[in-house]
């Protein structure tokens, strides 16, 4: 499998990404906003792309513009903002169809990009700031997000194991903002945070589908510029800690099964030479349905509604998560730990390193097969400065050796153990 050749184009104010393959009957565009995670400003960051969605000084709004991108043969618009390691990053994603594959030749693809551009540098404005009525909305859906976390005990422990293991390092701060910002937050307050954004963030566009290149790069430069803007790369370097001691912290709350996340040090990070080695780790140690977590937590001791693990690629961090009993805390802890020391001991099969690896490859290929996965992919890949095809990829996660496995779970550091469980249940 080739990963589709990608050509990368400096342009004024954004990096054209693009990517012609004829597997997809759309065109997927992403535009992708990226700054240091910083605690000031965060709210606002959360809240923007919420309501930059929602009305434009031409579709002024929710219905008039929703129609405008229905009309593009459903063309649809979406948003979400993520952690990449100590980065803050906005995407914006839209999916058009491929004005090829239709019987009149409409413009589509121009229409669409022109709409895609009204969102992201044409919102809707009253005076200095946005609309004050689409601001107050979305204040109040984000406090019911973030409200609502709470009762995801789940999503809520893994934001408190993050909020004490990563404590003083910008990796602890909540992408989806804090309650306590909201009431400050004006719609001039907010407009004047997106001018900010819009003028200094580094953007990423990126478009995969079956296209003619000089066509959609003259449509990016129409579309996409931002005259003086450098678009510096003001990348945040992930703070990498040492663990002095692991620590235990437990939490109770009204809930009936108790929340087990583990929190560790890798000190690997996407782009590393051992970073296949740690893919093939967590695949044996938690990752998949015959990992070690879930046959001997889940399988055999009968002790957790769920176990597994994942990593954090741009942070150097392996988080476990499992849901147990509040009484069977110790227990469930107990046998969390010997996978891992099994682990550092190289008590798994070569039959087990070969078979992860396929899964793992598996995987990479289902990502792959989808236009907004390859993107993730290909961003991954370049924030991390560790750009290679497909097939290398894949040649890289067949080269893991056992012993290579092995030498990446030595390294790695337990660093919290965080409980949440039953005001009555657990340990005291």
């Amino acid at each position: 499998m080739k990963i589709t050749e990608e050509t990368l184009l400096e342009k004024e104010g954004y990096r054209l990404h693009i990517l012609p393959s004829k597997k997809y009957k759309t065109i997927t565009i992403v535009a992708k906003f990226k700054a240091p995670l910083k605690r000031e400003g965060i709210t606002e960051r959360a809240l923007l792309p919420h309501v930059l969605q929602k009305a434009t000084n031409n579709h002024p709004n929710v219905r008039s513009l929703q129609s405008a991108f229905e009309n593009l043969y459903g063309t649809a618009l979406s948003s979400d903002g993520s952690k990449k390691g100590e980065n803050h990053v906005i995407s914006f994603r839209m999916e058009v169809v491929n004005e090829a594959y239709l019987n009149d030749q409409e413009p589509i693809l121009e229409e669409a990009v022109q709409l895609f551009n009204e969102v992201l540098f044409d919102p809707k404005t009253e005076g200095e700031g946005f609309d004050s009525s689409i601001v107050d909305r979305e204040k109040q859906t984000l406090e019911q997000k973030i409200t609502s976390i709470k009762d995801d005990k789940m999503s809520y422990a893994n934001m408190r194991l993050m909020d004490h293991m990563c404590k003083d390092e910008p990796y602890a701060l909540h992408v989806h903002g804090y309650l306590e910002d909201l009431e400050t937050i004006t719609s001039e307050k907010l407009y004047a945070y997106y001018k900010e954004m819009i003028a200094k963030d580094m953007l990423d566009v990126y478009v995969i589908g079956d296209m003619d290149q000089k066509a959609i790069e003259k449509l990016t430069d129409q579309y996409f510029s931002r005259k003086g803007s450098t678009n510096a790369d003001d990348d945040q370097v992930s703070v990498t800690k040492e663990v002095k001691e692991a620590r235990e912290v437990i939490e109770r709350e009204e809930v009936n099964q108790g929340k087990l996340h583990l929190g560790y040090r890798t000190y690997t990070k996407f782009g590393d030479d051992d970073y296949y080695a740690l893919q093939i780790f967590n695949g044996i140690f938690g990752g998949f349905p015959s990992s070690k977590l879930f046959m001997n937590v889940r399988e055999k001791h009968s002790l957790a509604y769920y176990a597994a693990s994942r990593f954090e690629s741009h942070k150097g961090l392996l988080l476990v998560f499992s849901g147990v009993d509040p009484k069977d805390f110790d227990q469930a802890k107990s046998i969390i730990l010997e996978q891992m020391d099994a682990m550092k001991n190289g008590d798994f099969t070569e039959d087990q390193v070969e078979e992860t690896k396929e899964q793992v490859i598996h995987q990479l290929q289902e990502t792959m097969d989808n236009a907004n996965g390859m993107i993730e992919v290909l961003y991954h890949q370049m924030l991390s400065g560790a750009e290679m095809p497909a097939n290398e990829l894949i040649d890289n996660i067949r080269k893991v050796t056992k012993e290579q496995v092995v030498q990446m779970a030595k390294k790695i550091e337990l660093d919290t153990i965080y409980f949440l469980t039953s005001k009555e249940g657990g340990e005291s």
